[in-house]
């Protein structure tokens, strides 16, 4: 459930009218509920009550420091793959030391940094990476603690842009082979194993493939844990949200209704999973990202031109795939929704941007209430892997981004100045 929903015919973002921060804040404009993420993440956390466990933030899926402090206030962890992630947990007042350090590239300066904050764990994802964890820890005179991902070759059925757990993928190290690894790593004098990890992609939305990856993974855990006395195993994270109808899913009616039986939801999921893992005796690590933040953000932007071709009916609109990628990249669905509803016809339309790339759309050919210049519309769930994916393509400003907690709204990113966009670039010498 969320916090977006109608109050007659405006939509409101808790108490807030969306249409009033337009008015102070112009557009394109992300707008989050604080409420919504403290719903989710409180939701996951007291659905894994039955074992010690920490929810880890996956920042990647948004990073803004208000997003972060909500989460940090909650007691969250968070799953880094980035020392600017890092920076930004400490900016925001979270722990480093309920930081798990993720990603497949981890520089020198990286590990440094990090082993410096002493965060909670590395998730190593090559053996060359842990010789080179244990080299940088040495320099430092420190004992790093490391897990190894596991790839456990289990087919997720989601979209392969963000599948992550089969032998297609860059991501961790084939589960033949992680005794072994476990084996050579334990030789490393500046390492210490504190756990073991696996992931196996996002936007996943029925318990099968975490249930089946589980099982697979726990003969190899308990012989891990026996030989190397662990302290963790991560599952991992990848819990879908609903898209589709995004704005309907915020209603209490529609969770208890026909439609939202098969949803996963955090009871189901944890349903499944801890009479797995409640045996092992082990801290189970989770690092949910979508699931926590897809559904607290929507994107808010105006309408300039409505064009009707011989064929399509294109509603162009003020933000593009420079603030929101997912569409052009991942073909991703977003529910889009005027500000004000009214009664009107519907038609097939292409919602665009104005960015010079046939990709640049919003969706294609979907059937829309019909849409004036003038008016403001809504994209919903577009709380993660929106802003934190958006850029200056275009010499496009990024856009603002305001937090809301019931009926107070706060700024918890400035509109870029334009001035901004080539703020670091210089001609070179001889053009003077």
């Amino acid at each position: 459930m969320h916090q977006f929903h109608y109050v007659g015919n405006q939509l409101f973002c808790e108490g807030v009218g969306v249409e009033s921060l337009v008015k102070k804040f112009g557009t394109p404009l992300y707008v989050y509920s604080q409420s919504t993420l403290a719903d989710h993440f409180r939701k996951l956390d007291a659905a894994m009550a039955g074992v010690d466990h920490l929810v880890c933030f996956a920042m990647k899926s948004n990073s803004n420091l208000a997003v972060l402090r909500t989460l940090a206030d909650l007691g969250s962890g968070f799953d880094i793959v980035s020392d600017g992630e890092l920076h930004r947990v400490i900016k925001a007042g979270g722990d480093p030391r309920k930081c798990v350090f993720a990603g497949a590239g981890k520089t020198a300066a990286e590990i440094e940094f990090a082993l410096q904050q002493n965060v909670y764990c590395f998730n190593a994802e090559s053996e060359p990476e842990l010789e080179r964890i244990n080299q940088v820890a040495a320099r430092l005179r420190k004992i790093a603690p490391v897990s190894v991902r596991v790839n456990p070759n289990v087919e997720a059925k989601t979209h392969s842009k963000i599948t992550t757990g089969t032998y297609e993928d860059k991501f961790g190290i084939a589960f033949e082979q992680i005794e072994g690894v476990y084996a050579r790593a334990a030789k490393l004098k500046n390492l210490r194993l504190r756990g073991v990890q696996m992931h196996i992609g996002s936007q996943i939305t029925e318990s099968t493939p975490f249930e089946k990856a589980v099982k697979k993974m726990l003969p190899l855990v308990q012989k891990l844990n026996q030989r190397h006395a662990l302290e963790f195993f991560s599952i991992g994270g990848g819990l879908g949200i609903v898209y589709q109808p995004a704005l309907a899913s915020g209603s209490p009616a529609w969770w208890t209704s026909a439609a939202a039986k098969n949803i996963l939801t955090p009871e189901k999921y944890a349903a499944r999973l801890l009479p797995l893992l409640q045996p092992l005796g082990l801290k189970i690590l989770m690092e949910p990202g979508r699931f926590i933040s897809g559904n607290a953000g929507i994107l808010v932007t105006h309408v300039e031109y409505v064009k009707r071709t011989g064929r399509k009916n294109f509603v162009i609109v003020d933000a593009a795939m420079n603030d929101l990628i997912r569409p052009a990249f991942y073909e991703a669905y977003h529910e889009i929704v005027p500000l004000t509803r009214r009664a009107r016809p519907t038609m097939s339309s292409d919602v665009v941007g104005g960015v010079c790339e046939s990709g640049d759309y919003f969706c294609k050919d979907r059937p829309l209430p019909k849409f004036a210049a003038g008016e403001h519309l809504a994209l919903m769930s577009a709380g993660a892997y929106g802003f934190v994916m958006a850029s200056n393509y275009n010499s496009r400003p990024l856009t603002c981004e305001v937090l809301v907690d019931g009926k107070k709204f706060a700024v918890a990113r400035e509109r870029q100045a334009m001035k901004e966009i080539w703020s670091g670039e210089k001609v070179a010498p001889w053009q003077k």
